[in-house]
């Protein structure tokens, strides 16, 4: 599995320890995080080069960091394709690909520690969209929202 990594000024740090939990993993990272910390630079764009690399095929799933997680959520979430949660825990980063087809979590820098959020990036790596009819019903309706704009 491909997934897009991508932190602004305050989730760089732990988007590069997120980035090697996930390669031990197995995970292929498609690292989009700058190399430098700058404090201009601002979590719409990074949110939206995770939603780009998922809508190009360049990733499969994607995660995106910031301060509280919150304004990453809202930013990817205005992107066609891409269904981002904010997840602070395990259950809701599994159960939102299981469930919903989520393929993007955004994580909180200043809320999430490292060790919570490399559990929060396993379950997510590790989780599957579960198809059955039910889920599928509601992912359907989602996706006639996005279409309706």
């Amino acid at each position: 599995m491909r997934i897009a990594v991508s932190a602004d000024h305050r989730g760089v740090e732990l988007a590069g320890a997120i980035a090697s939990c996930l390669g031990e993993s197995g995970c292929e990272v498609v690292d989009l995080s700058p190399a430098t910390v700058d404090p201009n630079d601002d979590y719409p764009d990074r949110a939206e080069e995770v939603g780009r690399a998922i809508q190009e095929g360049r990733a499969d799933r994607g995660i995106v960091v910031c301060g509280s997680g919150v304004g990453a959520c809202i930013a990817a979430n205005k992107m066609k394709g891409v269904r981002a949660c904010l997840c602070a825990e395990t259950y809701s980063a599994r159960q939102g690909v299981e469930h919903d087809d989520m393929n993007v979590i955004c994580l909180g820098a200043l809320v999430t520690g490292e060790a919570v959020a490399k559990e929060i990036v396993r379950a997510f790596a590790g989780a599957k969209y579960s198809g059955e009819a039910r889920h599928a019903r509601r992912l359907s309706k989602v996706l006639a929202l996005e279409r309706a704009g």
